[in-house]
């Protein structure tokens, strides 16, 4: 999947004459996801307030606006989660593009900042899907989750049991196998679950035989945050993961760029190994 920044037309011309060739490509590049990405981060600590507060909880998400919207897609809840230090304002704009191509049932949940172990993360995580499924009526949910969010849920899904309950965990920009970005981080406790060997990643490496879930990992070519960039994609042999390979944007832009929305709701449009075709329909 390739994707595009926004860069003033100006610092075009003025690149090519400071990085001729190749390089000068690359670095567009470069200033093009440095570019969103400020612009993305002035913009959701604007937002940062609306999302302190867990939103009411609804069967049904209400339209907000006038957009047109495609029929209703039948399909599980949708639980959006968010990553380290951040809170559901993260998602505007996904839960909108969601709900306008027929997603209505989507949640956004907000754990506490103050959060110091991913287990005690994941097990609030499923005392929320097991709300939401008794209050919908499902039997299942879809997760996307940002970063620590992603982690969290994959906590869940491996090590609590998630995967009678999570048929499709989308990740963004998740550090599956350990991210060493920023070694002065390690003062506070989940950073340090978040480092390549910690007990949190060697428990999520064990086998995981008849794991249900499907899991679909987005990671980025300029995510600043993975190191190595690699660390987002999901290798585990027990399970059904698919890693899309995103370009040209950074960390932020993963979860409020249009490429990446379209490409979670193909991933969760995706029928599941567990579902059967009968009479033209899909069922679970």
């Amino acid at each position: 999947m390739k994707v595009t920044g926004v860069l003033p037309p100006l610092f075009i011309p003025l690149c090519r004459r400071l990085w001729p060739g190749k390089l000068a490509g690359l670095s567009l590049t470069l200033l093009r996801a440095t570019a969103l990405e400020a612009a993305i981060l002035a913009g959701h600590l604007l937002l940062y307030p609306t999302g302190l507060i867990q939103e009411r909880r609804s069967a049904v998400l209400p339209a907000t606006d006038g957009a047109a919207r495609l029929p209703v897609r039948k399909g599980p809840p949708v639980v959006l989660l968010h990553g380290f230090i951040d809170n559901r304002s993260v998602f505007v704009l996904l839960r909108r593009t969601l709900a306008q191509h027929g997603r209505q049932r989507v949640e956004s949940l907000n754990y506490s900042p103050l959060t110091c172990d991913i287990r005690i993360a994941a097990e609030l995580l499923g005392r929320h899907i097991e709300e939401i499924c008794e209050r919908t009526g499902s039997a299942r949910v879809d997760i996307v989750g940002h970063s620590l969010g992603g982690l969290i849920a994959r906590y869940y899904v491996q090590c609590l049991g998630g995967d009678l309950r999570v048929r499709t965990l989308v990740t963004l920009g998740t550090p599956h196998s350990g991210t060493r970005v920023a070694p002065l981080a390690d003062a506070h406790p989940i950073v340090r679950q978040m480092r390549p060997g910690s007990a949190v990643i060697e428990e999520l490496a064990r086998p995981a035989t008849g794991c249900r879930t499907r899991f679909v990992s987005f990671w980025s070519d300029l995510d600043s945050l993975m190191v190595p960039l690699e660390s987002a994609c999901l290798e585990h042999a027990d399970l059904d993961a698919q890693n899309v390979r995103v370009t040209g944007i950074g960390h932020l832009a993963l979860p409020v760029h249009p490429a990446v929305a379209a490409g979670i709701r193909e991933a969760l449009d995706a029928s599941h190994p567990e579902e059967r075709t009968a009479d033209g329909l899909t069922v679970a």
